[in-house]
């Protein structure tokens, strides 16, 4: 066998002990299960957030609050603290289903849970249901007990991403005469 230079054997040496370090490296390196945005150092100014998501059609889905933590988006809704005497809930005495209360809010998830406290006054009975863009969600829950539904919005999520869509509740008295009261208790979106 020829005999090599000197200087190429451990030239090859020196490459092989790199390509060792190198794949061992790669194979002991920890599962990458987190994602944090760059160290910052120093007081930098930052106007826009550095760490977005986006869905497969180009809607923002998800952003860090840069200045404070948490996040900035999707906000999401708190419900503020609402009466828990009924007779100072939304309500109605009409004998045809009447909107006793609405709200809109935007459209982030697919899905909508929705939680309804209702009463009736005594000796009335009647019906409590829930619209959202004019159409039914979920079932239509007799006055004292608890509507309680989640379920697919109404439309295409993706178009209808970051929209408003409206809530309604409608409430019917069904004897002669009473009052039907009904209150928002709960009220979140959900994935699919």
């Amino acid at each position: 066998m020829p005999k090599l230079p000197e200087d190429i054997i451990d030239r090859l040496n020196d490459m092989e002990r790199r390509l060792k370090a190198l794949s061992t490296a790669v194979n002991t390196r920890p599962a990458v299960n987190e994602i944090r945005p760059p160290a910052q150092s120093g007081s930098v100014t930052i106007n826009r957030p550095l760490f977005r998501i986006f869905d497969g059609y180009s809607h923002e889905i998800f952003a860090d609050d840069i200045m404070t933590g948490g996040l900035a988006r999707p906000w999401l809704q708190l419900m503020p603290p609402l009466a828990s005497d009924p007779a100072k809930w939304p309500s109605t005495t009409s004998t045809a289903f009447t909107t006793i209360a609405r709200c809109s809010n935007p459209i982030w998830q697919p899905k909508l849970r929705l939680a309804v406290n209702t009463a009736a006054s005594s000796g009335a009975s009647g019906q409590v249901r829930v619209l959202v863009d004019g159409v039914p969600f979920g079932p239509t829950a007799t006055a004292g007990t608890t509507y309680d539904h989640t379920g697919l919005l109404p439309g295409d999520m993706k178009t209808r991403f970051g929209q408003t869509m409206t809530i309604e509740i409608q409430a019917v008295v069904t004897t002669t005469s009473g009052t039907v009261y009904a209150q928002p208790a709960l009220i979140h979106g959900m994935q699919t």
